[in-house]
């Protein structure tokens, strides 16, 4: 019985993330088609769309929404600014309505938050998007992230939601460019830098020039210095604080956000294994503590996570399970 709800859950899920990807600015005819695949490779599969479907239509005649994914997005770029965000929150708003009413335990919920649905850029688990923002700044969003974009006369800033991001910021003296983040913020000094959030943490890794960090709790005190972190440096900071900044290797960072790899040097395997598990459209089970040990230096490929487990498992003698096909646990030989 336990298997089969975990299988209910997966497919359930999975259709929630088909539709999150099909109504992301960069579907295309060949993610149509990979979708129709996918539902007829199961009757459960084409069952759990056609669910999710009818429940997202009956929200969009109820908020008078347009009813194609593709004609909405043709209508926020059409539309005025106000008319393409609100239009953009009540497509967001059908997911999550689908996601809570079909998927039993909240998992597509968990999976996809209300704050992912409803950001102004959101990115599908593996799928790396790169955009030019409004000041010429290039934007590029890792897979399963998301922000929003606050952009005036006065005012250049990206809210990061979720995941992580790699900026080459526009240079505009009259108007500062910052990052806003739960914890805190970071205002750059000169252009190229990447920003982490993590479930209590940020991380910034400077690739060129300089930011300033401000912690969350000194924001309202102007005069509270913040943290300047340069090229070559990485600072973490959350809810206990912030740290000071280190030195990092930050060699082929750029190369690999490029190619949409996870570029790891001697990192412990749990945080490998978090990273690759908000890529995949399933979910990967480890003992964290039993894994913690074990470092890691590779180039792993975001949108092959199957493939880059394969490479973990055979550069450290891992062993890979997959009970079905959204659930993988990753062990050691001996169950540890």
């Amino acid at each position: 019985m336990a298997d089969r709800h975990i299988a209910t859950d997966g497919i359930a899920e999975q259709a929630a993330e088909w539709l999150v990807r099909l109504s992301a600015d960069d579907a295309c005819a060949e993610d149509r088609a990979a979708f129709e695949a996918w539902k007829q490779a199961d009757p459960r599969h084409a069952a759990a769309a056609g669910r999710m479907a009818g429940l997202i239509e009956q929200f969009r005649r109820l908020r008078g929404a347009v009813a194609d994914p593709r004609s909405a997005h043709a209508a926020l770029v059409a539309a005025s600014r106000t008319t393409r965000r609100s239009r953009l929150k009540r497509l967001g708003a059908a997911l999550v309505l689908a996601a809570v009413l079909i998927v039993p335990g909240g998992l597509a919920l968990r999976a996809y938050p209300p704050a992912y649905l409803l950001a102004d850029v959101r990115t599908a688990p593996g799928m790396t998007e790169t955009r030019w923002l409004p000041d010429n700044t290039r934007l590029s969003v890792r897979g399963a992230s998301a922000v929003n974009l606050r952009f005036d006369a006065k005012r250049r800033a990206v809210e990061l939601v979720r995941g992580e991001i790699l900026l080459d910021v526009a240079r505009d003296a009259s108007r500062p460019f910052t990052v806003e983040t739960p914890f805190g913020s970071v205002r750059a000094l000169g252009t190229r830098f990447v920003v982490r959030l993590d479930d209590e943490t940020v991380l910034l890794t400077m690739i060129e020039s300089a930011a300033s960090v401000r912690h969350a709790a000194v924001q309202g005190d102007p005069e509270e210095a913040g943290i300047v972190v340069r090229a070559g440096q990485r600072v973490r900071f959350g809810s206990r604080g912030a740290g000071a900044p280190e030195a990092t290797d930050v060699r082929d960072l750029a190369d690999a956000w490029a190619s949409n790899q996870l570029l790891v040097r001697d990192a412990p395997l749990p945080e490998v294994l978090e990273e690759l598990a908000r890529q995949c459209p399933g979910f990967i089970r480890y003992d964290r503590a039993a894994l913690a040990g074990i470092r890691v230096s590779a180039v792993l490929p975001l949108d092959d996570t199957d493939r880059a487990l394969q490479l973990l498992s055979a550069s450290h003698r891992l062993r890979v399970s997959r009970f079905t096909p959204w659930v993988v646990v990753v062990e050691t030989p001996g169950g540890g």
